[in-house]
């Protein structure tokens, strides 16, 4: 069983994110870079399923510049066999994204695809339930639990009320919730080997899939500043200003 994982290059959720002075966008030049939290779950799962001698062959994809075949290597260096790049210097929709990972899917043969439940930048949530819908694969979302025995899989999703436990016949997709797994570091050997695995460029304009952009990005700004705090003497004035400045009591 092939498995392609897609991820995702973002910025590094423990960078304190910065806004361009033109409120077009969050600044990204010289800005530490990383592989999208969730994607890498996702990539964790797909290596431990190869190491049970459930997946025979890993596979991770991301679309977008030269700059993402950082992020592949990363994917390759933690175990993937081998990685391809959608080269493009445009940021595409979900939808855009999931027919491009579609064409991808079936050109790799995969029987199980996992991505991140979302990416840390746009919080969509789009991506994985486009792509099950486009290829008439059953989807499992927010997967906290994964196991596969044959072609049914057993996957324990998180849902607001708690946890649903659904089973699907491969093919299928996969998205990935924060406690399915904890990922591991890449070794300095395997970072070493990862450099001779085999990674396809594939320039997005030879998919033949026309990219169309659903929404518009019209400003981006940063919250507003929290007004600093005071100490107050007593509990007695501590009631008043509640009552009389902030209007939170009776």
């Amino acid at each position: 069983m092939k498995v392609l994982v897609a991820v995702k290059r973002v910025i590094d959720p423990y960078v304190k994110i910065r806004v361009k002075a033109d409120h077009s966008g969050v600044e990204t030049q010289n800005v530490k870079m990383a592989m999208n939290p969730f994607d890498e779950i996702a990539v964790e799962e797909a290596i431990r399923l190869k190491e049970q001698g459930i997946a025979s062959e890993v596979i991770v994809v991301s679309i977008g510049d030269k700059s993402v075949q950082e992020t592949l290597r990363t994917g390759l260096a933690l175990g993937a066999d081998s990685a391809i790049h959608i080269e493009t210097d445009h940021i595409f929709s979900p939808l855009t994204i999931a027919k491009i990972l579609k064409q991808v899917t079936l050109k790799t043969d995969s029987q199980l695809v996992l991505l991140g439940k979302q990416a840390i930048d746009g919080d969509n949530s789009q991506t994985a339930p486009m792509l099950a819908a486009l290829l008439d694969w059953p989807l499992a979302s927010f997967a906290s639990k994964i196991t596969i025995n044959g072609n049914q899989c057993e996957v324990t999703c998180e849902v607001d009320g708690g946890l649903q436990t659904v089973s699907l016949t491969l093919p299928a997709i996969i998205s990935t919730d924060l406690r399915l797994n904890t990922p591991r570091y890449a070794s300095l050997p395997n970072i070493m080997k990862a450099k001779s695995k085999p990674l396809t460029v594939m320039p997005f304009n030879t998919l033949d899939i026309e990219a169309q952009a659903q929404t518009t990005i019209t400003q981006v700004t940063p919250p507003p500043v929290r007004k600093a705090g005071i100490k107050v003497s007593s509990v007695q004035e501590l009631v008043e200003k509640l009552r009389h400045e902030a209007k939170v009591l009776p």
